[in-house]
């Protein structure tokens, strides 16, 4: 037998509420305690309940303005090319809708958090794109208990039941090892992102199962914040070694810190690739200045904020689709990349 379906007047029921309150506090309209509206979004979520997205654009509510957090230094926000592209994505779908980006940078995850809440609150924002999420991230359940509209950017393991889209990070590590051990590479290392982030852990965890898989003589990790300074750093660690302890081959978790370990092996007198293979991620215009030019595992940066945009605007009732992949990053070899000479 089919379960009955859950109504807004089962939800005022399990909220010991009238009907009309529960729609103040879906419209984000005021008249309600913070109490009463919040118990009404635990009994709507205990339901499984939500308001029909056609319903509230009859009532007024517009969909205007999506939020978008990062947890970002200002300057190296500017610098990194992912998010420009990734934010230029997501801009080229709200243009589509006259929707408006409101972007915040904030210095942790339970700010973040906190901003959500006021924004919903306020009615300052329609939805909004979450971004590296982390193990045991405050954010998703913030969002859930507000009745936010959201689309989370990470493996779904991260995400706490929200929409989804992500990448998948397992494949993309395993070629890009794979590939590199097929050239001769024994000793390989890994200049990873934030530690704390969740792609990072996930990097990571493929990274030393496919050296496992493979037998790998040496595989070293270090874990940096992504930016050129800290990749300069990482570098000139591994790269200081006794030649037969050093690594023939790095790969980056961005095109910036490759850049800088390009810098840094120029600086050493070695020679990339013949001395020292290095492979980026995210592949920017970046990779294709260099001399040589940084062989990277591709992917379309712009087209995966676009596919997020789209995907939030699904949830808001104009179609699309639920959780899912974007295309896997692939292996685009270049100039930095060869078989060791040794």
């Amino acid at each position: 037998m089919t379960a009955p379906r859950v109504t807004i007047k089962d939800v005022a029921a399990r909220a010991g509420v009238s009907k009309g309150a529960v729609s103040l506090a879906f419209n984000r309209k005021p008249g309600l305690s913070e109490a009463t509206r919040d118990r009404i979004f635990e009994a709507a979520r205990e339901l499984g309940w939500a308001p029909n997205p056609a319903a509230r654009s009859l009532a007024g509510s517009r969909v205007d303005v999506v939020g978008l957090a990062i947890c970002r230094p200002a300057r190296m926000l500017g610098l990194e090319p992912f998010y420009m592209e990734f934010v230029s994505g997501v801009e080229s779908v709200l243009t589509e809708h006259s929707c408006s980006l409101l972007l915040r940078l904030v210095r942790s995850p339970e700010e973040e958090a906190g901003l959500l809440e006021s924004w919903w609150r306020a009615r300052q924002i329609a939805g909004s794109i979450l971004v590296d999420l982390r193990a045991d991230d405050p954010r998703p359940a913030v969002a859930g208990r507000l009745g936010l509209p959201v689309v989370a950017v990470g493996h779904p393991s991260l995400t706490g039941g929200l929409t989804s889209v992500w990448t998948d990070d397992t494949t993309a590590v395993t070629e890009a090892v794979r590939y590199l051990a097929a050239l001769g590479h024994r000793r390989i290392a890994r200049v990873g992102g934030a530690a704390a982030l969740g792609h990072t852990t996930i990097r990571a965890a493929a990274f030393d199962a496919a050296a496992r898989g493979l037998g790998l003589a040496g595989a070293w990790q270090v874990a940096t914040d992504f930016s050129g300074e800290a990749g300069t750093r990482a570098t000139r660690s591994l790269l200081t070694a006794a030649p037969s302890d050093r690594p023939t081959a790095i790969v980056y978790d961005n095109d910036i810190m490759a850049v800088a370990g390009l810098s840094v092996a120029a600086e050493m007198g070695l020679r990339v690739p013949a001395d020292v293979s290095l492979l980026a991620w995210d592949d920017s215009q970046l990779c294709r200045l260099t001399h040589p030019t940084l062989s990277a595992m591709s992917h379309d940066v712009h087209g995966f904020g676009a596919d997020v945009a789209r995907t939030l605007f699904g949830l808001f009732g104009e179609g699309g689709v639920g959780s899912h992949t974007v295309p896997t990053p692939v292996l685009t070899p270049r100039g930095s990349t060869a078989p060791p000479s040794v």
